[in-house]
């Protein structure tokens, strides 16, 4: 759809009648399934409607029927079908809330979870383009602006439709003349309006975006606390996220401000209206044209009639604010997934070669990180990618995984290309280890389930007793049950790394890619992480981007990544005889200037 979420407010500020209809007609095309608690939500705000209506015409009746004929009978008789009345319109109006808030919270129920759905779908390429905290706004600040649609827009929005529809009726039967008198009002009430959906609307687009801003400038700021903290920036980006707040202020007070021009222009409108019709309604009632009872319920329902203008003009920059909202969730459910199973894609099973040929690759269509990669790396062989930063190790490692697609080139296990092997299959051939294990919140054994959600208690603690390990969280105070909290908070780095290893060992791959896993744990646990990265690896094919010689020396062979291309290819005595690259970073190691690059 060409949209970008960093930039939202040009593309947002287009989505005129036109946008919103469209994105209006593809929301009720996902309600179908609501379809029937609408229907009914509907009906009981018709009859709500009907209701109101009937209170000024009872009054009328009570009026011209009891009260100046004297006629207590008829006076009773219409108090009591006002209490019935007025009954049935706390009951309608009771349960057509209830429906409507029913039909409106699974639809935003189900929305919540397609976006989330397509999120996890979505490949790494996706994330490299998007701000995290902007996705957060997507899930939070645009969901609750549909939420306010939801509970009280819909409401409003179709009570106040049919009241302004059936009011303007009613107006007419009960006196023509009249009606016609006080419509004079109308065209500065619609021009106020239109003005007033027009500015309001740009006004509010602009704060959705400052919210996201808002959002993201929090989110990284909290994500990054460590850092902030470490190099005392606390003053720097407190600062950053007040001036985001203030763009917010000031964008949220000048939506205030026009609100404020506009509702004493329909209050007055209101207010001289029924000034005209008292004063010519009571000139007709002292010609004998209309009854005490007609003037008093023609007073009463022109209140109807310029508040649901007011509502309705109010609502419709609610409707463009979900249209904008449902837009963007729209445009996320709309993102192709890069990374996807081609139509013939296929389950694999076994260990194979891993052949890369002519691999190219670049972010986003820039400049390319990889040119060129020609590497077969055989069934239970172990090889190093070394090199410089940004040379390009942990890109072909992804490739590897499939989190991306090569540009040119492929690469294949065995004889078949990845692309034509379904992602879910290759997931359990190929488990990356990074180098600090993520944790959910949950407990030790939860987050070794991740590898298989239907892995028995005797499959987890077999996982764990199989890279050496069980001891260890079992002679925790609640063992394999213990909750780990926030990003395994209450676990060391490397207590997390070794349920990181658990997890690949419950998966049980051909292949493992080790990204330096020993790299971030403490010193009390690193010989425990190591013992067990080995016999992890044991018969497995092996791919280590490794920052040390250590982890390098390891392996059957090393392949040297410079400028995006592999420029040497051997095992560790053969590199360093060979007196290149490799051999320049052995010797600065070995005299101490340089342990990681």
């Amino acid at each position: 759809m060409g949209w970008s979420m960093a930039h939202g407010t040009t593309d947002e500020a287009r989505l005129g009648f036109a946008g919103t209809g469209a994105v209006l007609r593809r929301t009720f095309g996902y309600g179908r399934a609501y379809r029937g608690g609408a229907v009914s939500a509907v009906g009981l705000l018709v009859l709500w409607t009907l209701t109101l209506l009937a209170g000024p015409l009872l009054v009328r009746r009570a009026i011209d029927e009891g009260i100046a004929k004297g006629d207590g009978s008829q006076l009773n008789a219409s108090i009591a079908m006002y209490v019935v009345v007025a009954l049935a319109s706390y009951l309608s109006f009771r349960f057509a809330i209830l429906q409507l808030a029913k039909v409106g919270e699974a639809f935003l129920r189900d929305m919540r979870t397609r976006v989330f759905d397509k999120l996890l779908q979505q490949s790494m390429a996706f994330y490299d383009r998007e701000k995290a905290g902007v996705l957060v706004s997507r899930m939070t600040s645009d969901v609750d602006s549909l939420q306010e649609l939801i509970q009280f827009g819909l409401v409003m929005f179709t009570s106040a439709a049919l009241l302004l529809v059936g009011t303007t009726m009613l107006l007419f039967f009960l006196s023509w003349k009249l009606m016609l008198l006080c419509l004079v009002a109308m065209p500065v009430v619609t021009i106020a309006s239109v003005k007033f959906q027009r500015d309001s609307n740009r006004a509010y687009l602009l704060v959705r975006d400052r919210i996201a801003d808002t959002l993201s400038s929090l989110q990284e700021g909290l994500s990054g606390v460590r850092v902030v903290q470490a190099f005392a920036r606390e003053h720097i980006e407190s600062a950053r996220f007040a001036e985001a707040n203030r763009d917010l202020y000031r964008t949220h007070m000048a939506a205030v401000r026009i609100q404020c021009w506009y509702l004493p222009i329909v209050e007055f409108a209101g207010a001289a209206t029924t000034a005209v019709a008292l004063g010519v309604g009571g000139w007709m009632v002292s010609e004998g044209e209309m009854t005490v009872g007609t003037i008093v319920a023609f007073i009463l329902l022109l209140s109807s009639l310029f508040e649901p203008v007011q509502q309705l003009s109010q609502l419709f920059n609610m409707v463009q604010s979900a249209a904008a909202s449902l837009n963007k969730l729209f445009s996320l459910l709309d993102e192709p997934i890069l990374v996807t199973d081609r139509p013939s894609a296929i389950a694999v099973h076994g260990r194979a070669p891993i052949v890369i040929e002519g691999v190219g690759f670049s972010y986003g269509g820039g400049e390319p990180v990889l040119s060129n990669v020609n590497l077969e790396i055989g069934v239970g062989e172990r090889v190093a990618f070394v090199g410089p930063t940004g040379a390009g190790k942990s890109t072909l490692a992804k490739l590897i995984a499939r989190f991306y697609d090569p540009s040119v080139g492929s690469i294949c296990l065995g004889d078949i290309d990845l692309r034509d092997i379904s992602v879910r299959s290759l997931r359990t051939e190929i488990v990356v280890v990074p180098q600090e294990g993520y944790l959910f919140s949950g407990s030790i054994a939860e987050n070794i389930r991740v590898a298989r959600p239907d892995a028995s208690d005797d499959e987890v603690r077999e996982a764990l007793d199989r890279i050496g390990v069980l001891g260890k969280f079992e002679a925790l105070p609640t063992g394999l049950e213990t909750q780990v909290q926030e990003r395994g908070n209450r676990l060391s780095a490397g207590e997390k790394q070794l349920v990181s290893l658990a997890r690949a060992a419950l998966a049980d791959p051909s292949v493992l890619i080790l990204d330096e896993a020993t790299s971030s744990v403490d010193p009390g646990t690193e010989a425990m992480v190591e013992s067990a990265m080995e016999t992890l690896m044991q018969g497995r094919t092996v791919i280590a981007i490794a920052h040390r010689l250590s982890t390098s020396q390891r392996c059957d062979r090393i392949a040297v990544v410079a400028e995006g291309r592999v420029v040497e290819l051997g095992s560790h005595g053969e590199l360093v005889a060979a007196g290149g690259h490799y051999a320049d970073l052995y010797t600065a190691w070995v005299s101490g200037l340089g342990g990681r690059f």
